[in-house]
């Protein structure tokens, strides 16, 4: 990642303590699920201690269930391996001031074993990584991640009172691109844009989207890094800020049968003197460079699902007809396919649509580097476009459930040579815990269909 100003400088930071404007840092990771882990300090302690030394944290953070709960099969923490800790380091790039919380700033880190060794399945190192194979060849990754929720009136207290049923979305009908829909809750959705901005995220703008309740903030392109610590930022202080309101949101994909909350993910290249190197004089305005990277992702798009749609519920999306994904196929500014190209010249990019509001934008986004170097290595050839509805045309299918998905991920060769094996089994670890939960749960449905006509 080239030199860049972090939103908030560290001596801006020692001047807002040593004048008592703030006296709380919070320092933390993203996990496997992309929730942001870690501890708040003394704002003193951390510029004394924290900043030259770092802090640990349990090794377990990365190798627990949604839950939290120890679960086995991972090599790296384990009950035989003691749960010791690992590096907690300040990466002062991240350092900014969080409006939401009084007297707060937040800085996002990176893991280390205490040899000085990285963590190598932490998502944030395992995007590091692709990232630096990228800068072999020249490029720096652009991404925009689009993330979609529904916002009930419901208190987060209040909907797990009520196991999560009965709640009142802040939207009675459809309001895709509505300015009366969103002005319902513009309140909020003010006060989330405005602090988002004062924390240092560009706002693009809001808009209201299907499903009752459902809306989406968009955020200007980034740096690949800087976009996904963004991504979590803005995930845990939108929810800190909706609770504050005495509301509640939520990033599930699939929260209901109707439609999904999608993150779509938009992704450009771009070498040293800043030039987007997917423009070019071929088809469709696409260089060669972005012919090969848009090849990759289809190769690699059913081999790396699981980065893109890691939870049971994320496949509960891919249904025809709603606007998320079935078919593994690309089109020029085509909704209906896994791959949708998008811009020209300086714009040119491509969005992948699977991810869906649960997603670790950290492992996404790996997976969409990693499957472009594929590409690019392999010189991989760019089939034709689907010009129509890949809904109803003969393509591969995306995996539909986690379990398809995980056993291509686990099997898979270039899996395997881009992120190696320990990361591999790692994340088919994390598959099989969730798996056999559900697997093990006894659900609404059956309860419903089973209970007295059984």
């Amino acid at each position: 990642m080239a030199d860049r100003t972090p939103p908030l400088a560290l001596e801006e930071l020692r001047a807002l303590v040593a004048s008592g404007e703030i006296d709380t840092v919070v320092l933390a990771f993203p996990d496997m699920q992309g929730r942001l882990q870690g501890k708040r300090f003394a704002a003193p302690f951390f510029l004394d201690e924290v900043v030259e030394h770092g802090t640990e944290g349990c090794n377990y953070l990365l190798a627990v269930d949604t839950e939290m709960n120890t679960v086995d099969g991972y090599e790296m923490s384990s009950w035989e391996r003691g749960y010791g800790d690992f590096a907690m380091h300040p990466d002062l790039t991240t350092l900014r001031r969080v409006p939401w919380n009084e007297g707060t700033a937040l800085l996002v880190a990176d893991l280390a074993w205490n040899d000085g060794s990285p963590v190598v399945a932490a998502p944030r190192q395992i995007l590091r990584r692709q990232l630096e194979r990228l800068a072999e060849y020249g490029y720096t990754a652009h991404v925009g991640t689009e993330l979609e929720f529904i916002v009930f009136k419901d208190t987060y207290e209040q909907a797990w009172d009520r196991g999560y049923h009965g709640l009142t979305p802040a939207n009675q009908y459809n309001i895709d691109y509505s300015v009366l829909g969103t002005g319902r809750i513009e309140p909020l959705l003010r006060r989330i844009r405005n602090e988002m901005a004062a924390a240092g995220l560009t706002v693009e703008s809001a808009k209201g989207e299907c499903n009752p309740g459902q809306h989406e903030i968009a955020f200007k392109y980034d740096e690949a890094l800087v976009t996904c610590d963004q991504h979590a930022v803005y995930k845990t202080g939108a929810k800190e800020i909706a609770a504050q309101e005495g509301v509640s949101l939520t990033f599930m994909a699939k929260y209901n049968e109707r439609e999904g909350n999608s993150c779509h993910i938009h992704l450009s290249l771009q070498d040293a003197h800043g030039t987007n190197v997917m423009a070019g004089d071929g088809p469709g305005g696409m260089s060669p460079v972005m012919r090969h990277f848009l090849a990759g992702q289809l190769a690699a798009l059913r081999d790396f699902s699981l980065l893109y749609a890691p939870n049971i519920n994320s496949y509960k999306r891919f249904q025809p007809g709603s606007f998320a994904p079935t078919a593994v196929a690309w089109g020029y500014d085509n909704r209906t396919c896994a791959l949708r190209v998008v811009g020209h010249g300086r714009s040119m990019r491509f969005e992948n649509r699977l991810p869906g509001g649960d997603v670790n934008p950290h492992l996404a986004v790996a997976g969409l580097v990693a499957a472009g170097l594929h590409g690019i290595e392999q010189q991989l050839e760019l089939p034709e476009a689907c010009a129509g509805n890949a809904y109803s045309a003969d393509y591969e299918h995306v995996p539909t459930t986690l379990r398809e998905a995980a056993e291509l991920w686990e099997n898979s060769p270039v899996a395997k040579a881009a992120f190696g094996d320990e990361v591999v089994a790692h994340y088919r670890n994390m598959a099989r815990v969730e798996l056999e939960a559900f697997d093990a749960a006894v659900t609404d449905w059956e309860l419903r269909r089973s209970f007295e006509r059984m």
